[in-house]
């Protein structure tokens, strides 16, 4: 026997199969059809009814007598009116899970830097979002690592392209390319030697003490070389620029050149300065979204693709 004694707590013992079933019994008039309708014995829909009685503490059914529908009581209707935009709701959520785990939504925040922001976050962000139109993707470039670091361990940035593997027990990383450093010269007068020892004395056009900077100016000491550096800006394509006209040669990551520009000579040295490492890292531990799987898989495409082309020039 059903007592009308409604407890606000007792609906925490609602369970979503009995609201299915509700729903079931109702649209269908029947506990039969309901039961055929979700896969169920007859005794089993009317053991979830009863529990879901229970629950509210009221009839949610009057039952008929023969072969008429069973009849909802204003309780019944209720449950049913808010059961509806529940089991709605849970079906969006459910809706949203299979599309998250897809990798079709989401947001993804990827840090970068320079010569990797021309020459393989666009490709790899072009596919991804050919791929998954409904996935949001923000990119951040810096050049300080130390910046980028803090960033992923403060979660600002999901993933970021790196040079080298931080050196931080807290960040994981992948290596996507092993990038070396060529001498860029002007084509009206090129350097007269590839041997970075020989540099000494010869007109160079760099950047300003950023890392990279930092490894080239570090690698030519090791060799002996005190670069002359008569121009120096943090823009790559500057450089270049300054290289082709005539203004001095420089030692850049090949990366971070255009191979394609008639106006200077890249040329591999000989012997090779130590290469710099490209990687994209993340914060150990850190669970992402399964778009971030994707990135990476199409990130290490589109740099064994440069890495070929590398190999054959």
């Amino acid at each position: 026997m059903i007592v009308n004694a409604y407890d606000a707590r007792m609906l925490r013992d609602l369970e979503i199969r009995q609201l299915r079933a509700l729903l079931a019994v109702a649209e269908e008039g029947s506990f039969a059809k309901a039961a055929e309708r979700l896969g169920f014995t007859q005794s089993a829909i009317s053991q979830q009814i009863a529990a879901l009685e229970r629950a509210v503490g009221d009839k949610v059914f009057d039952r008929q007598a023969g072969p008429r529908k069973a009849q909802l009581t204003p309780v019944g209707a209720l449950l049913v009116e808010h059961g509806q935009a529940m089991l709605a709701q849970l079906q969006a959520v459910d809706d949203g899970l299979r599309s998250l785990r897809a990798g079709e939504v989401g947001r993804l925040v990827v840090g970068s830097f320079q010569s990797v922001s021309v020459n393989v976050l666009p490709e790899v962000v072009g596919r991804l979002r050919t791929e998954r139109p409904g996935l949001a993707v923000r990119a951040v470039e810096s050049d300080d690592p130390d910046d980028v670091v803090r960033a992923l361990l403060a979660d600002e940035l999901d993933l970021s392209f790196v040079v080298g593997v931080p050196d931080h027990p807290d960040i994981e990383a992948w290596t996507l390319l092993v990038d070396p450093f060529v001498l860029v010269s002007p084509a009206c007068c090129p350097a007269p030697s590839a041997d970075p020892s020989l540099l000494d004395g010869v007109p160079m056009i760099g950047q300003p003490s950023c890392s990279c900077q930092l490894t080239i100016d570090e690698s030519l000491h090791r060799v002996g070389v005190t670069p002359d550096y008569v121009f120096r800006s943090n823009d790559n394509s500057a450089v270049q620029a300054m290289v082709r006209a005539g203004l001095g040669s420089a030692v850049m990551p090949r990366l971070a050149v255009d191979l394609h520009d008639p106006g200077v000579i890249v040329t591999d040295l000989d012997p090779p300065l130590p290469p710099r490492v490209v990687a994209l890292a993340k914060r150990r531990g850190r669970t992402l979204i399964p778009a971030a799987d994707r990135f990476l898989e199409l990130a290490q495409s589109v740099c064994e693709s440069i890495d070929s082309v590398v190999l054959v020039a």
